[in-house]
């Protein structure tokens, strides 16, 4: 996936990038997975503001991802690869042979018309989800499982992987993409590739309207001044001329330590 530039007719478009999405599918989205999803603009069930900075934006439907993967041994096909506004990663929806459909999480390199299947006897391939456990060490995965059955929860953004570095016994060592190490059940299901979209996180939003179409409303940073009410003023800039820090310039005066006073 590229980044699109456009020529500067505007201040804003000068410093702005969209990604390219002239490789998706141009379909709409399948509708037996579209769920609608409600606006809350940061806001819990007594109506306070528990997430700051949040409201508007475009309307929009949530897409049901199988995060799962446990219709194993039986090949889907992939019939397109689709935008999420939901989510930075790209979507493939895919067709089992009984005529099942549902969405995954596009890995890099996965085309309309490829074949994809779980299962514990799964080619090593880019799309496939198999047990940690059945996978070579050294391999690099997304979709991780924390706990068996539950979903995957780890490395499904944008560009993410996480990488298999060891099988010990009931656990298997895995690096994530911050760099930690951690254990995870050697039963829990992972998908092999990177994450799709990897030139997501080189997308420059430009303006700040972009970022309202996204559901931000604007942040508001001021610097606190302190106002300190000090008798010797003339003191002040003195000690500063010498070099003080102004901080203990006006503890000082303000706690009467200083010889002039």
């Amino acid at each position: 996936m590229a980044i699109k530039n456009y020529k500067p007719t505007t201040p804003s478009r000068r410093n702005m990038s969209v990604t390219d999405y002239s490789s998706l599918s141009k379909v709409a989205p399948e509708r037996s997975l579209l769920e609608p999803i409600s606006k809350n603009s940061g806001r819990n069930s007594y109506g306070r503001i528990t997430v700051r900075h949040r409201g508007g934006g475009n309307r929009r439907k949530y897409r049901v991802i199988d995060f799962k993967r446990q219709k194993f041994d039986m090949p889907a096909t992939v019939k397109t690869i689709e935008y999420d506004p939901n989510r930075s990663a790209h979507i493939a929806l895919i067709q089992y042979e009984d005529g099942v459909k549902s969405y995954i999480i596009a890995p890099e390199g996965l085309k309309v018309g490829a074949t994809v299947v779980a299962g514990p006897e799964a080619d090593i391939v880019a799309g496939n989800a198999l047990p940690l456990k059945n996978i070579p060490v050294g391999t690099i995965i997304h979709n991780v499982e924390l706990y068996p059955g539950r979903g995957a929860q780890l490395a499904r953004s944008a560009g993410n992987s996480a990488q298999l570095m060891a099988l010990e016994g009931a656990y298997a060592l895995l690096r994530l993409p911050s760099g930690e190490l951690r254990n995870v059940p050697a039963d829990c299901m992972a998908t092999i590739g990177v994450v799709g979209n990897t030139d997501h996180a080189n997308v420059k939003i430009g303006k700040a309207g972009r970022k309202r179409n996204m559901g931000w409303r604007p942040t508001v940073t001021t610097t606190p001044t302190a106002v300190v009410k000090v008798r010797l003023r003339s003191v002040v800039p003195v000690l500063l001329h010498l070099g003080a820090n102004l901080l203990l310039v006006i503890r000082h005066v303000t706690e009467r330590k200083h010889p002039i006073r």
